[in-house]
């Protein structure tokens, strides 16, 4: 794989590390991948640092296009001194790379839908697995919509609407950079202990999640190609290793 262990070396922070980046490199360009945990302090903190200090040219997140206006306004809230009140990494990412053009590389899309669908019919998968697939997409296409409306009531009172609350960790952002980074992993150890214990062979789950995870590959072979500066991605930590790979092959 074609990465670079020096870049996460290069600071001084518990909290970045090779676990969370990886910087991809290509003939098409570079891209910076960043996996977080959603709304962990450590994950708002890394995000901050990294992006402060790369100032990319195009900013990368692991949302639909339709819930980028929410976020954006969650990016504008609360005190300058201290992360976003809501939209945890995402919004502290937006609020980081202020010059940078945001987009939103995850399903629900287009791209996604024409994929899933082509793959649905070349496997020629049964139907009760392809209504099964498609029942799997309405949760995400709600919150979506719903991420839309907020975001419009959001601008037009001035009140700002949330879609959830915020995550709460047994640490918070005053905790010292150690104690929030080995909580992190301690957390991310722990899921991912809990997936492989249930996992099952749900051919259903697997579509979509294999789906979802090649059209995101797919945007950012896309963006780095077309973009002269820096690409910076905001991930799921469980999709850092799989994009990793698909970009370098």
């Amino acid at each position: 794989m074609a990465e670079s262990p020096s870049f996460a070396a290069s600071f001084d922070d518990p909290r970045i590390t090779a676990q969370f980046c990886r910087r991809v490199t290509g003939s098409a360009g570079d891209c910076l991948l960043l996996g977080v945990v959603h709304d962990h302090p450590a994950s708002v903190a890394r995000v901050e640092r990294v992006l402060e200090s790369v100032e990319p040219e195009t900013l990368a997140l692991e949302l639909p296009t339709a819930a980028l206006p929410l976020y954006r306004a969650y990016a504008r809230d609360g005190e300058s001194d201290a992360p976003p009140r809501f939209g945890g990494e995402m919004s502290a990412a937006i609020r980081a790379a202020p010059d940078a053009s945001v987009v939103g590389i995850d399903a629900p899309n287009w791209s996604f839908l024409h994929q899933l669908v082509t793959r649905l019919i070349a496997d020629r998968v049964s139907t009760t697995t392809a209504r099964r697939v498609i029942s799997s997409l309405g949760g995400a296409t709600r919150e979506a919509l719903t991420c839309r409306v907020a975001a419009t009531l959001t601008h037009a009172t001035s009140m700002t609407v949330t879609c959830d609350e915020p995550i709460e960790y047994e640490c918070d952002h005053a905790d010292p950079p150690a104690e929030q980074a080995a909580h992190e992993r301690s957390h991310v150890a722990g899921v991912q202990a809990l997936l492989a214990s249930v996992r099952t062979d749900d051919s259903a789950l697997a579509y979509r999640d294999e789906t979802r995870e090649r059209c995101m590959a797919d945007r950012l072979e896309e963006l780095r190609s077309t973009t002269d500066g820096d690409v910076v991605a905001v991930v799921g930590v469980d999709h850092l290793e799989t994009l990793a790979e698909s970009l370098s092959s």
